[in-house]
């Protein structure tokens, strides 16, 4: 078994006091100590020098649309509503081979800013274009970090009052038979598992009832969880109450989907009732500030959500959104959005530490392996270097962390003990063909969307 020490850092375990000065004692994949002081003299110890960096838990990524790097840049003035009708077009032409490209891209993008566990949400499954979904597990397998995918679906296309067109949805009986043979074939309980899927129609305004009630009973039964949109915008609430007559968190419950196996994304426009409703099921939502400010959706109400004993984790949402975000500027993201509504005690930047980590870590599942430092979790550890000339300016680690708009360097990143990163650079897959691999799946989708006659491939340029 393979012993690691960290060594001389500056310790923010999440869980517990922070530790100025300080160690991590890794054996195999889990932490089985920590503490202030120098390091236990281990021989055959792989020691790794913290001096000047600060230790955090991996950041946990709780909502992620892989499949939309290759489609990134495209309506950039839109609201959610508009953007989709021009986006639904040009992701119907994707294939295998983009999804694989845009999702090692974008995973390798989320690694560099400090995510050692990512979800993603992939809903658009086109016919004939090959295993969307084997696809993206690939592209994380390869790149070591640890993988949520959520099986998505939309079984309601315009022709029966959704908003997506006909041609990127799928039958009912189809959602539910591969939703299950996914889970069949990947998902691993594991306490060390890097491979867990969830099950997810995509969201209320491109879901049946039936197919929801459905997908909660069918993701119960296999022991998964359950992940959608809601309440991202008034327009879905103003859809809700035109088609069901229902406000959107009042419809999930009478649809069953509320409760500690859930997890939802935005919840931009909940009302009071609402929260204490999230809070008393143990319902979880992962806040996207970025994208939400880039759609001009809102800001969520994260401050109060979180006073009120609610779970809230992060997510950079997919990057026809949020181009080129990273999960560590989330970070910022949201507690400077939190303290433009509420005042500037809203949101501290260790609780944006601690959204990012453990919330992350709750939304998913994955309280008791992830999301803080402690003895018996596992070693998914990031080690910012925060003594560089400018940032010694500050003397707070998780200032320089969180309030600082360039992310500081990320001196190691290791899940289960394993470098992922280091000093910049991926060191488990060559970053500069990921890099190529991203826009080369851009480029293949713009034209496969145009040859399939979408025109929609060029006008979403403008």
């Amino acid at each position: 078994m393979k012993t690691v020490l960290i060594e001389n850092a500056y310790i923010a375990p999440v869980a517990g006091p922070e530790i100025p000065s300080g160690f991590v004692h890794i054996e195999g994949d889990k932490i089985v100590a920590l503490g202030a002081g120098p390091a236990p003299a281990i021989p055959g110890a792989t020691r790794i020098d913290g001096t000047g960096c600060l230790a955090t838990p991996g950041l946990v990524n709780t909502h992620h649309h892989l499949y939309q790097w290759a489609s990134q840049g495209l309506a950039q003035d839109a609201t959610l509503f508009e953007w989709l009708v021009a986006l639904y077009q040009v992701w119907a032409a994707m294939d295998a081979e983009v999804v694989k490209g845009a999702a090692g891209a974008g995973l390798g993008f989320l690694a560099l800013s400090g995510c050692t566990t990512s979800s993603d949400h992939h809903y658009v499954f086109p016919k004939g274009r090959g295993d969307l979904f084997a696809a993206e597990i690939e592209a994380a397998r390869e790149l070591g970090i640890r993988f949520h995918p959520v099986r998505g679906s939309m079984d309601r296309g315009k022709s029966k009052g959704g908003l997506p067109p006909d041609v990127v949805v799928e039958k009912h009986e189809e959602i539910l038979a591969e939703s299950a043979k996914a889970v069949d074939t990947y998902h691993d309980a594991s306490f060390s598992s890097k491979l867990r899927v969830a099950i997810g129609p995509c969201s209320p305004f491109s879901v049946s009832a039936e197919l929801m009630v459905e997908a909660a009973e069918l993701a119960r039964a296999k022991g998964v969880r359950l992940h959608t949109h809601l309440a991202e915008t008034l327009d879905e609430e103003e859809h809700l109450l035109e088609q069901v007559g229902m406000r959107p968190v009042d419809y999930m419950e009478k649809l069953g989907w509320l409760g500690p196996d859930v997890w939802f994304a935005h919840a931009i426009h909940l009302s009071d009732a609402d929260i204490d409703v999230f809070a008393q099921t143990g319902t979880g939502s992962a806040h996207c500030p970025s994208s939400n400010g880039r759609l001009g959706a809102g800001i969520a109400r994260v401050s109060e959500m979180l006073n009120r004993g609610a779970i809230v984790g992060l997510g950079v949402d997919g990057n026809a959104s949020s181009e080129l975000t990273t999960l560590s500027g989330e970070m910022r993201q949201a507690m400077l959005f939190q303290r433009a509504r509420y005042g500037p005690t809203a949101l501290t930047a260790r609780q944006a530490l601690e959204m990012a980590t453990l919330g992350g870590a709750k939304n998913l599942g994955r309280d008791a392996e992830l999301g803080t430092l402690e003895p018996g979790k596992l070693a998914d550890i990031a080690l910012w270097r925060t003594d560089g000339a400018f940032a010694s300016a500050i003397t707070d680690p998780v200032a320089t962390l969180v309030f600082a708009t360039a992310q500081p360097p990320l001196a190691r990143l290791l899940v289960g003990g394993e470098t992922i990163v280091e000093n910049d650079e991926l060191r488990t897959v060559s970053q500069d063909a990921l890099g190529r691999a991203g826009g080369q799946a851009h480029r293949r989708l713009l034209r496969l969307a145009e040859e399939q006659g979408f025109t929609a491939a060029k006008e979403v340029h403008s």
